[in-house]
């Protein structure tokens, strides 16, 4: 189980999130929605170990976060992995799109070859784009590949934040069938942050309104 207790972030003076509990179940697809700015984005990165919360706790089946970004364990890190909205804000530009899948692998010093190929036709890219850079794919192609680097280390928990908002309907439910299908394989607990209702209801087991965390 992926849990926060009591979460408080402050941007300066500015609150951005009030003493929020959520917890993320394994095995199932939490919904989380919202108007944007409300602060599901900013749980996400608390939840994924990007942002440390000005109080309150954080643990990852049962044992506590002390540290956070690069300082947190590498156990911890790489059991959950996030899904960002834009994708190339997520990338490095001067990565092809091979080199992208397979950073997480090349952090984690295994050897990315055959595991980077597999990703690749699982998230339906075809050989001829992973020698591409960003600038040279579309943005569904991108978060595509932004995907199957997520799924690389096998995480425990996958957080989606807004992860289908820029995409095409085909795209879309492409992606949300590959997250599907991995959850089914693994047990990973899913977190979907999105403002599409239609889509939370086919795709959340239980969904949560962000208005319903705040005290």
């Amino acid at each position: 189980m992926l849990e926060a207790r009591e979460i408080t972030v402050r941007h300066g003076r500015q609150v951005a999130l009030d003493r929020v509990s959520f917890v993320v179940e394994p095995g199932g697809v939490t919904g989380l929605g919202g108007p944007s700015g409300c602060g599901k984005s900013t749980l996400a990165r608390v939840l994924s170990l990007m942002l440390r919360p000005a109080a309150g706790s954080v643990t990852v089946d049962g044992r506590p976060v002390r540290r956070w970004r690069q300082r947190a364990a590498r156990e911890l890190r790489t059991r959950i992995a996030l899904i960002y909205q834009q994708p190339r804000l997520a990338v490095d530009p001067r990565l092809t799109v091979a080199e992208i899948i397979a950073e997480p692998l090349a952090a984690a010093g295994r050897p990315g070859g055959d595991r980077t190929g597999e990703l690749a036709a699982e998230v339906g890219l075809t050989r001829d784009l992973l020698t591409r850079r960003p600038h040279e794919v579309s943005d569904g192609q991108l978060q595509r590949a932004c995907v199957a680097r997520a799924l690389s280390l096998e995480p425990g928990y996958l957080i989606c934040d807004e992860m289908t908002t820029m995409l095409d309907a085909s795209t879309q439910a492409h992606l949300v069938a590959v997250v599907n299908a991995y959850r089914d394989r693994t047990g990973a607990g899913v977190l979907a942050i999105t403002h599409d209702d239609a889509l939370m209801g086919r795709w959340a087991d239980r969904v949560i309104k962000f208005d319903q965390l705040i005290r």
